[in-house]
């Protein structure tokens, strides 16, 4: 069994991504410093998978300590690197909380890929390096622009200093540029567990149908769609995780085309924010208290992926649709908030 390391993997995309994993045969270390998770994560990847991950309590800021993970772990093959701080709001706050969390760690840990002969490596990126698109679908040589924040900037950063590393060394890497992941596993052992105020659409569509929040807003219906609100391209988490299982298994097996790629990981479909409302209505039965409001500042209007990329030379493609995620996102809320 090949040992894999998971940064981050008591996250939200790192837990399912560690059970597609360990499902498809790998033996997976998980590190995570719980800032942003939970120790009862690990129980739900083991009632799910029946086989409980190594854990390690490890912050990777400390490159004391990562060094001496890696002296006890010789025997790695391959990283997945999810650990990094993700809200845009917070990240504009204290950009250098950003800085350090998102491009320190990436360093210690490419650092010591090279120390060791650790050759593979997928980063978890994101569409946010494309800002507001010249054109949709997005392709993945659509121009990078100027980030508009400091998280946008540290995965357009770290992107470059991916592609530098891997041109002067054995490294071989996959960055995975995410559009919008919604949704839970299916046996809602583990899903979205958001600290503090929801920052994404789904998880407070689901915490004001349970209750949590008085009220979902909407931030606008006066752009150029044909409700009125913005679109995104949402894909179920679970789809989502095994692309980085297929994505992996491209560079074990050397079937990568160069030393560094880029994919984006979406549904190649749009949703409108009102879309999602009423989808999640009609598929729970649910009445969704929630009033429009003006816009957010930073919105783009429609972000949606062109995956014809992933979708041929990955063989991958996402499978499950918008009720799928919603259903699962809706029977993870309950579980947690022990609704019946």
């Amino acid at each position: 069994m090949k040992k894999i390391l998971v940064t981050g993997g008591l996250g939200y995309i790192g837990s399912h991504t560690v059970v597609e994993l360990q499902n498809s045969g790998y033996q997976v270390i998980i590190i995570d410093n719980l800032s942003n998770a939970s120790l009862d994560v690990l129980e739900g990847i083991t009632n799910i998978t029946k086989t409980p991950p190594a854990f390690e309590r490890l912050d990777l800021r400390l490159k004391a300590d990562v060094a001496d993970f890696f002296k006890r772990n010789q025997d790695i093959e391959g990283i997945i690197h999810f650990a990094a701080s993700k809200a845009v709001g917070e990240s504009v706050q204290n950009p250098l909380l950003y800085y350090e969390n998102n491009l320190n760690t990436l360093i210690y840990l490419l650092q010591e890929c090279n120390a060791h002969g650790i050759e593979n490596f997928i980063f978890s990126s994101s569409c946010t390096v494309y800002g507001e698109p010249d054109s949709l679908p997005i392709t993945e040589d659509a121009p990078v622009k100027s980030a508009t924040s400091p998280y946008g900037n540290t995965k357009q950063i770290s992107e470059e200093i991916l592609k530098d590393t891997c041109s002067i060394s054995a490294l071989k890497s996959i960055a995975l540029r995410y559009f919008n992941p919604i949704g839970a596993h299916e046996t809602a052992e583990i899903g979205e567990l958001p600290a503090g105020v929801p920052q994404n659409l789904v998880p407070f569509i689901t915490q004001t149908a349970a209750g949590v929040r008085e009220q979902l807003s909407v931030f606008g219906d006066d752009y150029p769609t044909e409700d009125g609100s913005c679109i995104r391209d949402y894909i179920h988490v679970v789809d989502l995780a095994k692309a980085h299982v297929i994505a992996l298994q491209r560079l074990l097996s050397k079937k990568n085309q160069s030393n560094y790629e880029v994919f984006n990981l979406g549904t190649g479909r749009g949703s409108s924010v009102l879309e999602v409302v009423n989808s999640f209505e009609k598929t729970t039965g649910e009445n969704l208290n929630y009033k429009i409001v003006d816009r957010r500042p930073g919105d783009v209007i429609a972000v949606y992926a062109d995956t014809q990329k992933a979708n041929k030379e990955l063989g991958w493609k996402a499978e499950k649709t918008m009720e799928d995620a919603l259903k699962s996102a809706w029977k993870w809320e309950k579980k947690i908030r022990k609704i019946k």
